[in-house]
């Protein structure tokens, strides 16, 4: 766990260190990544948004080793079909998912599908765009999608468009910000402000619940 931490925290040397030892190889890892994070369902704990600004800065500080055209392309193919499995799961195997346990615990925690179902309650199909931007839901969303049965051609249509959203804007981000000093020299503390700004939405929801639930009581 502490590595992962470490990672995450410290995500763009670690990136940096796989681009020079990998060369045009990264390029796989990079798919590897957002396609398991977005794909498999057991797997919501990955540094997605993180990832995507640290390649982006990358990107623009060895453009000759880290092309930013590529870049997308690659993890925008990557979070389609990563949604895209995650979905076919979900419709095919949800149930026998969500009743696997491991140590005594649901493996899939009932909590992450409970806040899912929350999401899907309030913003409809939206849930597959605005997820992409949230942590743990962005990986559960597409799978609550497929054991709800929802219209294959309605969930691709919000899948890509979230995709090209997510990938493309955190990205680009990272790419026309990173090389700022402040930025740079505080990465760290960038990813936590990333981290942060993606759990806002489920901090939210949780003040208003309690609120509710104090005002029904």
């Amino acid at each position: 766990m502490q590595q992962l931490i470490d990672f995450i925290l410290h995500i763009d040397e670690h990136l940096q260190q796989l681009l020079f030892d990998y060369n045009q190889w990264v390029y796989v890892i990079l798919f590897a990544i957002i396609f398991v994070e977005t794909g498999i369902v057991i797997m919501p704990f990955l540094p997605g948004d993180s990832l995507l600004f640290a390649t982006g800065m990358l990107a623009a500080r060895f453009p000759d080793q880290l092309n930013l055209l590529y870049v997308i392309m690659i993890m925008l193919v990557a979070a389609v079909l990563g949604d895209a499995c995650n979905y076919a799961i979900g419709k095919y195997f949800g149930n026998k998912f969500l009743r696997i346990r491991l140590f005594g615990k649901q493996f899939v925690k009932q909590e992450h599908i409970d806040k899912t179902h929350q999401f899907y309650e309030k913003y409809g199909s939206k849930t597959i765009i605005i997820a992409r931007f949230v942590p743990i839901v962005r990986t559960l969303a597409p799978f609550v999608g497929g054991v709800g049965k929802m219209s294959y051609p309605v969930f691709l249509t919000y899948n890509v468009v979230g995709a090209l959203l997510w990938v493309v804007g955190i990205t680009l981000a990272g790419f026309w910000l990173g090389d700022i000093d402040i930025i740079k020299n505080n990465f760290s503390k960038v990813v936590l402000l990333i981290i942060f700004l993606s759990v806002l939405p489920i901090l939210y929801q949780l003040v208003k619940e309690r609120k509710s639930g104090r005002k029904a009581g």
